[in-house]
Order: structure tokens, then C-alpha cells, then sequence
């Protein structure tokens, strides 16, 4: 079943993706060589338990935490513990919140210090096939439409797309229809239409596309161990032009500052 959104109930789930780009931002003020990802996961739940919301991960089919923290080779679901974050790691920072009803969702890549320039130019390219793909979700056109530009622009680069892993629809529920594939063909998949919320998040390998799951049931990393980055923004399906629910305007304010 698909649900669209009446414009009022958009408005209040634009109030906790935008909660969830302020969590992302103050995590973004800690990030640095030396802080541990469970430290990082301390701070985004008490910030999101302070705005009167609560995390939308933690105790989801049993994850453990608020945040998904995913260094390097880690795709995505990183559990947070004692890893020490290192000079030249990335880290992608996953994070939902459900307030009044209504979830936000949304991910960005950081680098943690001075990283490899091979690696910058992934998280910068991943993060441009977020926006690129997001021009695609406007009423008429088709979820195919929404992978296929993530996956013409990345892989013009040399990197891979991940397959087993997808974006989604979003709004009561954390994960609803329709799944959200960062690969495709144009014009294929179901119409989009006016009010559809979706969490497009672009999910990009700088080598092989293949994964695997680790032994603890969440983490899933790369099958060469070469680094993986990950954006994600919550949005609107309109007409003409999509409408970003989430923002990494509060995130990048922190990092020009930085």
C-alpha cells in the first residue's frame, strides 16, 4: 500500500526531518580523531529526546542505538561502541526521529580530519547524485527515473551502486512503499505522484558493489573493504519540483566553521 501525504500532514513530517538534520549537526560538532561512535550516539539521542521527539532507529527490529555509524568499508547500520574514530576515516551518520506521529530520516558522509582525495571526490560525487536524483522525483515521472540518475552519475566515475540495499517511502512508518532502488532504467517502476514521501539515499562504492553482512545481524560492508558513502534526504513528491523535507543546511554550517 501506498500512502500520500495531504499537504498538512507533509508540514509535520518536514518537523522531524528537519529534527534530524539539527541531530546531524550536532554530531558533526564532535566528529574528530579520537571521539567514539558511542559518544557520538549519546549526544544525537539526548538532543532528539530534548526536542520533544524520540529516536526513530532505536529498538527498530531491535537495533540497538539512535544513530547508524558507518566507518570507511561500512555501508551502512553500523553499531556504535568503543570504536575510536581515526584521521582519514569517514563515517556516515544514519539517523531517524518520530515526533507527532511522523518520522524524519536522514544520512550524510563526514570526514573525519584530512582524508585521501580519491575518497573526498566519492563523498562529494555521491552526495551531487543525491541532489540529481531528487530533481527526478516531480509527479509524471517514474522511481525508475529517481535510480537511474544516481546510477549514470556514479558510475561515470568508476564506482558501483549497491544493489542489495534501497531507499524507501517514508512518513508514519519508518520504511513504507515504495522501495527506492539507486539503480534502474528510465520510465520504469510505478508513477510518482503528488504527496509521496520518500527517503532517496544514494549508497556508493568506490569499488565493487557487492556486500555482506557482518555476524552481529546490522553491519554491512563492502566485499573488497574499500570505502562506501552514504546521503540520504527525506522528500515530497510535487509538481514540477520536488520539496526537500530534511536539510543538511545546519551540517554544513557546522563544517565551514570547523
Amino acid at each position: 500500500m501506498i500512502y500520500l501525504k495531504t499537504d498538512e500532514e507533509i508540514e509535520i513530517q518536514r518537523k522531524s526531518s528537519l529534527l534530524v538534520g539539527k541531530t546531524l549537526a550536532e554530531v558533526a560538532r564532535l566528529i574528530r580523531p579520537g571521539v567514539t561512535t558511542r559518544e557520538l550516539d549519546r549526544v544525537a539521542e539526548k538532543f532528539i529526546r530534548d526536542h520533544g521527539a524520540v529516536p526513530g532507529f532505536k529498538g527498530y527490529n531491535g537495533f540497538p542505538a539512535t544513530l547508524c555509524l558507518s566507518v570507511n568499508d561500512v555501508v551502512v547500520h553500523g553499531i556504535p561502541g568503543e570504536t575510536f574514530l581515526q584521521e582519514g576515516d569517514i563515517v556516515s551518520v544514519d539517523c531517524g526521529a518520530l515526533m507527532n506521529g511522523f518520522y524524519g530520516d536522514s544520512a550524510y558522509t563526514f570526514a573525519v580530519g584530512e582524508i585521501d582525495g580519491e575518497v573526498r571526490l566519492l563523498l562529494e560525487r555521491t552526495k551531487e547524485s543525491l541532489y540529481l536524483a531528487i530533481e527526478k522525483a516531480v509527479a509524471g515521472k517514474r522511481i525508475g527515473d529517481i535510480g537511474n540518475a544516481v546510477q549514470k552519475h556514479v558510475e561515470s566515475f568508476g564506482y558501483s551502486v549497491v544493489r542489495d540495499l534501497v531507499g524507501h517511502g517514508v512518513g508514519r512508518n519508518l520504511h513504507e512503499k515504495p522501495e527506492v532502488p539507486n539503480f534502474g532504467r528510465r520510465g520504469t517502476g510505478i508513477k510518482l505522484k503528488s504527496g509521496l514521501c520518500l527517503a532517496i539515499e544514494p549508497m556508493v562504492n568506490l569499488g565493487v558493489k557487492e556486500v555482506y553482512q557482518d555476524k552481529d545481524g546490522w553491519t554491512i560492508r563492502t566485499a573488497d573493504g574499500k570505502p562506501s558513502a552514504h546521503f540520504e534526504h527525506d522528500i515530497a513528491v510535487r509538481n514540477g519540483k520536488a520539496d526537500i523535507l530534511s536539510t543538511f543546511e545546519y551540517i554544513e554550517e557546522v563544517l565551514n566553521s570547523k
